[in-house]
C-alpha cells in the first residue's frame, strides 16, 4: 500500500502594523490581526516580540468566513 501526501493550501491572515509600544516588554512592534480561542473569534493587537495582548475585541461569529446571507 502506498501513502499519498495531500498538500493543502496555506492559510495566511494579513497582520496590520500598529504604532505604539508594548506595556510588558517595551518593544515597538505591535500588530492587529484575528485570532480564535475558546471564546470564539477576536480581533487583537499583540506585541510581536512577547505576544502580550494590548487590545482584544470580539470579532465576527465565523471569523474570516463571510456568509452570503450576511451581505444582503
Amino acid at each position: 500500500m502506498s501513502s499519498q501526501h495531500v498538500k493543502s493550501p496555506v492559510l495566511h491572515m494579513e497582520r496590520e502594523e500598529i504604532a505604539g509600544g508594548c506595556p510588558s516588554c517595551g518593544e515597538e512592534r505591535l500588530a492587529r490581526y484575528p485570532v480564535v480561542s475558546e471564546g470564539g473569534w477576536f480581533m487583537v493587537i499583540k506585541c510581536q516580540n512577547c505576544l502580550t495582548s494590548v487590545e482584544r475585541e470580539r470579532w465576527a461569529l465565523l471569523g474570516p468566513i463571510q456568509l452570503l446571507a450576511d451581505q444582503v
